[in-house]
C-alpha cells in the first residue's frame, strides 16, 4: 500500500469514527470541534470560564503523525480555560469535560491552527486530532493569598471593566454553609461597597468583571465578614462565604489621565475623608483603597506655584502616612516601612513616619534599626515619651536576643564536647 493511499485510509477511518460516535461541542453547532468520549469522568460539575485546568494531551495530524504530547515531556499542562490562552478548540472542548474524563477532539482548521498552520509541524488549513485527559480544575485566584476565588458561570460582553470609583449595578446572592442569607439588587461605588453592606471580596472583584458576567466568588473571612461575622445575616466569626454576582451595568469613573489637576485636588478631599471614616470604623482594607487613589492621582503631579505644590505634597505625604498606619494595623510591616520611606524622602524629619517605621521594624525583630528610628524621633521632638519608652523596649529586646544567642551557642558547644568525649572513648 502506498504512503498516500495509507494516509487516505487513516483520514477516512478517523472521520468515520467521529461521524458515528462524535458530539458537536461548538456553541454554534458548525462541526468545528467534534468530541468522542473514550473514558467517562467523575459525575459532577464541569470547569467554568476562567478556571485553572490541568490536562494531559496528545496532538496528531489526520495522517496519524504525532506533533505534540505532554506525556512525552512528563509534565501536565495548565491554563485558564475560556480566556483565549490556548487554541479555540481547547477552550471549547475542555469546558465540556468532567474531572478524570479522557476524550478525543476532531478540530477543524478555524478552531485549531487556521490557514497558516504551524511551521515544521502542522501544514496549512489542517484538521487535527487531540486526545485530552482532564486531571483537575479549580477556580481562578483573584488575590495572591487565595482569599478571593472566582468561577465564571456566564461570560460577560466586551473588554471593559469597572475601575475604582466606577458606579456598578449588581445582583447579589450570598450564602454560607449552603444557607442563602443575602439576595438583592444593589448599586454602589467600586471601593466603597462597605457603605452598602457589600463584602470587601465582592468589591475587589469588580475590576475583573465584564458587563453581563455572572460569577461565583468564594471568599475567605478576610474578604467576607472577618473575625466579627455579620449578626444581621446570622453569620458567626471567621466564616467562609460564597457570593453569586451578576454585573448588570456599570459606568466607569474617570482615570487619572482624564482629569486635570484642579479636578483631582477637588476630589481628593472627599476621598481622604472617606478613607478616614473607614479607618475609624476599623475597615482598614477599604481605607487602603481610598488612600491609594490619592497616591495614584497626585504622586506624579508637580503643580504650578509654590502654594499648589505644597498642597499636592501635603496630600501625598498624608496619604503615605495613613497607608503606613493601615498596613501597621493589618500587620503588613514591609509595606509600612515602604510608605514611611516615601514620607521621609519628602520630609526627612517627619516624626510620625520615623515612629511608624520604628514600630514596624520592632515588630519585624529589627531591634537596632527600630532603635535608630526612635532615637531620630527624639532628635526631632525630645518630649516624645512614647519614643523614649520604645528605645527602652528595643534595648530589652536586644538584651533578650543576646541572652538567647548565648544559650543557643552554649548548648551547641556542650553538644560538640559530648560528641567529642564519646568518640574519644570508642573501641
Amino acid at each position: 500500500m502506498s504512503k498516500g493511499h495509507k494516509m487516505t485510509v487513516l483520514n477516512t477511518l478517523y472521520l468515520t469514527v467521529f461521524a458515528a460516535k462524535g458530539i458537536d461541542v461548538t456553541p454554534n453547532k458548525d462541526q468545528g470541534v467534534i468530541k468522542v468520549v473514550k473514558h467517562p469522568g467523575l459525575d459532577g460539575e464541569r470547569p467554568m470560564i476562567g478556571d485553572r485546568v490541568t490536562v494531559h494531551y496528545s496532538g496528531k495530524l489526520l495522517s496519524g503523525k504525532k506533533f505534540d504530547c505532554s506525556r512525552d515531556r512528563k509534565e501536565p499542562f495548565c491554563f485558564n480555560v475560556g480566556k483565549g490562552q490556548v487554541l479555540r478548540a481547547w477552550d471549547i472542548g475542555v469546558l465540556s469535560m468532567q474531572k478524570g474524563e479522557v476524550c478525543t477532539f476532531l478540530c477543524k482548521p478555524d478552531y485549531a491552527y487556521g490557514p497558516a498552520g504551524n511551521p515544521n509541524k502542522i501544514p496549512p488549513s489542517s484538521t487535527v486530532i487531540f486526545e485530552m485527559e482532564l486531571l483537575k480544575f479549580e477556580g481562578e485566584m483573584l488575590t495572591d493569598d487565595g482569599g478571593i476565588v472566582r468561577r465564571i458561570k456566564v461570560k460577560g460582553d466586551g473588554y471593559s471593566n469597572p475601575n475604582d470609583g466606577a458606579s456598578v449595578d449588581v445582583h447579589l446572592e450570598g450564602s454560607c454553609g449552603g444557607r442563602l442569607f443575602d439576595s438583592r439588587d444593589v448599586s454602589f461605588i467600586v471601593g466603597e461597597g462597605e457603605d452598602k453592606g457589600v463584602p470587601l471580596g465582592v468589591d475587589r472583584a469588580m475590576d475583573k468583571m465584564q458587563k453581563g458576567e455572572c460569577c461565583i466568588l468564594y471568599l475567605k473571612p478576610k474578604y467576607g465578614f472577618g473575625s466579627e461575622g455579620k449578626a444581621e445575616y446570622k453569620i458567626g466569626p471567621d466564616k467562609d462565604v460564597v457570593y453569586e454576582v451578576t454585573l448588570k451595568d456599570f459606568q466607569r469613573a474617570k482615570e487619572s489621565w482624564e482629569m486635570d489637576l484642579n479636578e483631582k485636588l477637588d476630589l481628593v478631599v472627599g476621598v481622604k475623608h472617606k478613607g478616614n471614616q473607614y479607618f475609624k470604623a476599623g475597615r482598614y482594607y477599604q481605607a487602603l483603597v481610598q488612600y491609594q487613589r490619592i497616591i495614584c492621582w497626585l504622586e506624579m503631579e508637580c503643580g504650578t506655584g509654590r502654594e499648589q505644590q505644597k498642597r499636592i505634597q501635603d496630600f501625598v505625604l498624608t496619604a503615605h502616612l495613613n497607608l503606613a498606619l493601615c498596613f501597621l494595623r493589618i500587620k503588613e510591616f514591609s509595606q509600612v516601612v515602604e510608605n514611611c520611606n516615601k514620607v521621609i524622602e519628602l520630609d526627612e524629619n517627619n516624626e510620625k513616619a520615623l515612629y511608624r517605621r520604628g514600630e514596624a521594624r520592632l515588630l519585624r525583630n529589627e531591634f537596632s534599626l527600630a532603635m535608630e528610628d526612635f532615637q531620630q524621633v527624639l532628635q526631632v521632638n525630645p518630649s516624645n515619651r512614647a519614643a523614649r519608652a520604645q528605645i527602652s523596649n528595643c534595648q530589652n529586646k536586644i538584651k533578650e536576643h543576646h541572652e538567647q544567642d548565648k544559650k543557643t551557642y552554649a548548648n551547641m558547644f556542650q553538644k560538640f564536647a559530648d560528641e567529642l568525649h564519646i568518640s574519644s572513648n570508642l573501641i
